[in-house]
């Protein structure tokens, strides 16, 4: 394969990553509900247990996804994680405490007592999803960097990539798209949460406060994630010139980028009407269907986000534009790999629909009965 047909390739790996990362986040939304949906001790050890068993897919997950970026997009890597540093600290602490949660709030002798480790959680909720939104949403707001590469034959000070500003990407939170994205992640993985519990817990207290948050997460939801998306569509974004490469800024970009990719157009209206399908479940039907409502959400949230990821870096887009210096942004055809790396990351890459394949049967595995308050009472190993 030529390296534009490789560089596309894995551009469209690590979209697919970053959006079931998205999805896997309904561990952070519910972390955030324990003290709204359990009002008994019996039931908030159903619901963290109800997240224990899941928690490790989204680490890993969040992993495997800055790897596949570093590997892919190197540039990328080394121009966000080196110069906006803060910001990926502040994503990285949420995540530490979450796993220190899970190891010790159930531990005989809890010095911090269970308490303390909830509040961990809630912190990895809010925090975890809201930053996470916020810097993905700086592929279409920008961001303050330089790019030089000549500043690799400078022995003194051989960086390719500077950051502008003190901040090192705190900044990202000072802008109201980027802190609208983020409540809109967060708010979504509220929901996903909360269907996640209805699928998982069988308990008729839970469910029937699960089905009146479901509706309070839903409506914020809505509100920033469809002022986001217009807001996107009819804003400038960063166009590159397919011949000189030149980097400037076109009118409706983003929008003009789902016209003229119409698989990515319905790729986002079925994401949309499935995570919407996946709400309505547990709210006007009954039975098992009204359980099942966080297989349509998941894969209309999957399908979401990998639109939004596409129209961020194909059709001549840049995918980290720099507020600086727009010709420094970055695009995944100036900051990818060798051609050598890609085409042996790919064959890497055909292990992937096992590994799915495993996550989808150790998922299985796991939650072939429901939990239930009389299952916590009896089993030996909680969170």
């Amino acid at each position: 394969m030529s390296i534009e047909t490789l560089q596309v390739y894995w551009w469209i790996i690590v979209s697919l990553l970053g959006s079931i990362l998205v999805f896997l986040m309904f561990v952070q939304g519910g972390q955030t509900l324990i003290y709204n949906l359990g009002k008994t001790e019996t039931e908030r050890k159903m619901l963290v247990n109800a997240l224990g068993r899941k928690w490790e897919f989204t680490f890993t997950t969040l992993v495997t996804f800055g790897g596949a970026f570093f590997a892919s997009f190197p540039l990328f890597y080394s121009t966000s994680f080196g110069g906006a540093y803060w910001v990926w600290m502040a994503i990285l602490f949420p995540f530490i405490i979450q796993a220190v949660a899970y190891e010790f709030r159930s531990k005989p002798n809890n010095l911090f007592g269970h308490r303390t480790y909830e509040i961990f959680l809630f912190i990895n909720g809010l925090l975890g999803t809201i930053l996470i939104g916020a810097a993905v949403s700086t592929f279409f707001t920008g961001s303050a960097f330089t790019i030089n590469k000549l500043s690799l034959t400078d022995m003194a000070n051989p960086v390719i990539s500077r950051w502008q500003g003190a901040a090192h990407g705190l900044e990202a939170v000072l802008n109201w798209r980027n802190v609208a994205l983020g409540l809109a992640v967060f708010f979504l993985s509220r929901v996903l949460g909360i269907l996640y519990f209805m699928n998982t817990i069988q308990d008729e207290n839970i469910f029937i406060r699960s089905k009146k948050h479901l509706i309070i997460n839903l409506i914020p939801f809505l509100v920033f994630f469809l002022a986001y998306v217009i807001v996107l569509m009819v804003r400038y974004g960063f166009a590159v010139d397919p011949l000189s490469q030149m980097v400037y800024p076109l009118p409706n970009k983003y929008f003009i980028n789902l016209i003229q990719m119409p698989v990515v157009l319905l790729m986002f209206s079925a994401g949309v009407i499935f995570v919407l399908l996946g709400v309505s479940l547990p709210l006007f039907t009954s039975g098992k269907s009204a359980t099942s409502g966080i297989w349509y959400s998941g894969s209309g949230t999957i399908l979401t986000v990998l639109s939004l990821f596409l129209i961020a870096g194909l059709n001549d887009t840049a995918f980290y534009p720099s507020t600086t210096d727009p010709q420094s942004s970055l695009t995944i055809h100036n900051s990818s790999s060798s051609h050598y790396t890609l085409t042996a990351m790919s064959y890497v890459s055909l292990l992937v629909p096992f590994v799915i394949l495993y996550i989808w049967y150790a998922w299985k595995s796991i939650n072939k009965q429901k939990i239930t308050a009389e299952e916590m009472e009896s089993e030996s190993h909680t969170y």
